[in-house]
């Protein structure tokens, strides 16, 4: 009997999963804290809004599409290899068995990592996306998008079986999301910047950036904390359900997430000292967060120094990233969402075929079940790196072509007059704080 397939194993990764929320929880806050007072409300309402559309997308046809591994799939025949792209499972999750299979507890879980994967664009479109227009985006990321690159590295699909047909070490590996959670969800983000444009006041007439602080750095900080708890869970749930992991090493995988975001944070204070005179807690919270991010998918397949390094770089890296997006490249992301979750994501997909260490048996869950032996390592590296280049090369061209195409038909972007009055007031009617005054553009430098 697999991992995946013990009791044991469904046990843990039940309790996981009941984590998960905390993460979307998490995010929420730290998106709302580095938001201006006068949109606040409206992001904590969009994170509210996005999870629930982006949860109905999958449940009606998200699963249908990406499956379970060893499940029903439409397959190409090329060159003598069959290549698996798509899953072929009922709509509405009809035909899963909810007596504790694990192919249902999958389904509970990829509708919640559809759903964090959906809310991560809104850190970087913050303030100037419109609410129907983010539902609308939402629904077609978690029932297509999502889906489709899912299923290829976690559902038995050709990525996950480049290790069988090509033996590229364990075909593409990724226990607990660094690509199909996170890179695809930053990379999502800098379309919707692309597309959005930056905000009314960020650029001078001269093109030089200038500062909009968030309003709450309370809430960004008490948003990595439970951030943290449930990205625990998700990469414990991830690992069991979708890497066949044995559950003992549950352990290693909690240790591992925890390792990677401290060593993150730490550095982006450091470097953030190093520039700035003092840390800046704003930034410190990001590179906490892309440590998460980065460490995800070799949580479980790398001992504890290695997910320390791997949290060092992403740390060092995101910081420099955040301001040269900004200021090289004209891209306005009030979170810092492309950044942490694309450049960090990416990240972690290449530290698996850097650092990862795979025991038998193999380790996707398509090989597992089909009964196969270890593969060896060599060639892992290279796996990784198809991986991310089918996200670079496929999934941001096919994300900003549709969100392109649905800008067209509902423009996303609010009025100049929406955004200058602040979005909980002009989109929601109400402001979160009523009995403050909030800061409006008067307060900019032009």
């Amino acid at each position: 009997m697999s991992p995946v397939a013990s009791q044991t194993g469904l046990a843990f990764a039940l309790f996981s999963i009941l984590l998960v929320p905390f993460t979307i929880a998490g995010l929420a806050l730290i998106n709302t804290g580095l938001v201006r007072s006068r949109n606040a409300a409206h992001v904590m309402m969009s994170s509210l809004c996005i999870v629930s559309v982006a949860a109905g997308a999958y449940f009606v046809c998200g699963f249908a599409f990406q499956g379970f591994a060893g499940g029903p799939s439409y397959t190409l025949r090329l060159g003598g290899t069959e290549w698996n792209w798509l899953a072929d499972r009922p709509l509405f999750w009809r035909g899963l068995d909810w007596n504790g299979s694990p192919a249902a507890l999958a389904a509970w879980m990829q509708m919640l990592a559809a759903g964090l994967a959906a809310s991560i664009p809104l850190g970087a479109a913050a303030e100037r996306w419109r609410l129907s227009a983010m539902c609308a985006s939402s629904a077609i990321l978690a029932g297509w998008i999502y889906p489709f690159f899912a299923h290829w590295a976690w559902g038995g699909g050709w990525l996950a079986s480049l290790g069988v047909n090509y033996g590229l070490g364990h075909g593409f590996v990724d226990a607990g999301g660094s690509s199909t959670i996170q890179a695809l969800g930053g990379l999502t983000a800098l379309s919707m910047a692309w597309i959005l444009g930056p905000r009314r006041g960020k650029y001078t007439h001269e093109g030089m950036p200038t500062a909009i602080p968030g309003h709450n750095a309370v809430f960004v900080l008490l948003g990595c904390l439970l951030a943290w708890v449930g990205w625990v869970g998700l990469n414990a749930a991830g690992a069991i359900l979708l890497s066949g992991i044995d559950p003992r090493q549950i352990g290693l995988v909690a240790v591992n997430t925890t390792f990677a975001a401290g060593a993150a944070a730490s550095a982006a204070a450091v470097v953030t000292n190093v520039r700035f005179g003092r840390p800046d807690a704003s930034l410190s919270a990001n590179g906490w967060v892309g440590g998460l991010a980065a460490g995800s998918a070799a949580c479980a397949f790398v001992p504890p120094a290695a997910a320390i390094l791997i949290g060092l770089v992403a740390g060092i890296a995101i910081p420099l990233a955040i301001e040269n997006l900004e200021l090289r490249l004209g891209i306005d992301d009030p979170g810092g969402a492309i950044s942490v979750h694309a450049v960090g994501g990416s990240w972690g997909i290449l530290a698996v075929g850097l650092f990862g260490r795979f025991p038998a048996p193999v380790l996707n869950t398509a090989d597992a079940l089909a009964g196969r032996g270890t593969l060896g390592d060599e060639g892992q590296w290279l796996a990784q790196l198809i991986g991310l280049a089918t996200l670079l090369g496929l999934v941001l061209p096919l994300v900003y072509g549709v969100n392109w195409v649905l800008n067209r038909l509902m423009p996303q972007r609010v009025a100049l007059e929406g955004e200058r009055q602040g979005l909980d007031l002009h989109e929601l009617g109400a402001g979160a704080y009523p009995e403050f005054l909030t800061h409006t553009d008067e307060f900019l430098q032009r």
